[in-house]
């Protein structure tokens, strides 16, 4: 019975990945735009089930996140999403560090994925509403992830605070992002929130800035969904050594400042990149 679940799981993963890929050949955009995001969440949903048998034997265990990670990361591939990871070896050290990064997509989840190698040891904070979605909220926290209720200030800050021990006793990275939710609009980074700095000062931890470029290529009013590349920019960590919780709201603003300037920097070189392959489509037509 286990073996017939498992080849069902396998069939539904290989069918919804097809639609992706046979999606571009069909004429409506609007049909590849739908058919990629019912894929990401069949996979991500399926590969929970799949990953239950191991991740149980050790939960709440941060190292199950890279495994899924390592299980996962190929599918945007499929998809037609390449990732540039630049600057890694700011991640790669073996330290504990609060990362923050500009929230545009639910594939910003697959961008972690893609990097999570290089990382080694991470989690990050979720919304408590994600932990009711079956099964991937129940397995995220299986794997370790936090689980904050925004309604609940309070709860929140005690949560995050316990989380600032595990970065320190685990040399482990901390990734939220500050803005808070997801910004459709993208023309620039929206004000951040101070949890993420509170975390970083109370754990005397640095911040790592890691910007994602401009989904160009993804349209919601369009519902056109295209191929492209995605630029994961890490900047130069942060140091928080010395600084109170006084210092929060100049330490956010200026990780804020610092990031809205490497994401219009990313931007223009897309227009420039997007502008020149228009110019040479035009010389070769």
């Amino acid at each position: 019975m286990a073996e017939l679940q498992y080849a069902l799981i396998v069939e539904w993963i290989g069918f919804f990945c097809v639609l992706a890929i046979l999606s571009p050949l069909v004429p409506s955009k609007r049909w590849r735009y739908y058919a990629c995001y019912v894929c990401y969440v069949t996979v991500l949903s399926l590969f929970a089930i799949i990953l239950c048998p191991i991740i149980a034997l050790r939960p709440r265990n941060i190292v199950n996140l890279k495994m899924s990670a390592f299980c996962l990361r190929p599918f945007t591939k499929i998809i037609g999403i390449d990732w540039e990871l630049r600057n890694g070896q700011f991640l790669k050290e073996d330290r504990g560090a609060v990362i923050c990064a500009n929230h545009q997509s639910i594939f910003d989840i697959m961008g972690m994925f893609n990097i999570w190698d290089v990382m080694d040891k991470c989690t990050a904070v979720a919304r408590k509403e994600l932990l009711y979605v079956i099964p991937f909220g129940p397995m995220a926290w299986m794997c370790g992830l936090v689980f904050i209720d925004r309604v609940d200030p309070k709860g929140a800050n005690v949560k995050l605070s316990a989380a600032s021990r595990i970065i320190n006793s685990l040399k482990a990275k901390f990734w939220l992002f500050p803005e808070g939710t997801r910004n459709k609009k993208a023309a620039d980074l929206l004000p951040f929130k101070r949890g993420a700095f509170k975390i970083a000062i109370e754990a005397q931890v640095p911040i790592i800035p890691i910007v994602y470029s401009p989904y160009y290529f993804i349209n919601s009013k369009a519902k056109s969904f295209g191929h492209g590349k995605i630029i994961i920019s890490v900047l130069d960590s942060i140091s928080t050594k010395g600084l109170t919780l006084e210092d929060i709201d100049s330490l956010r603003f200026k990780t804020h400042e610092i990031m809205s300037e490497e994401y219009n920097k990313l931007k223009d070189e897309i227009s420039r990149s997007q502008n020149n392959n228009l110019h040479c489509d035009k010389s070769l037509s």
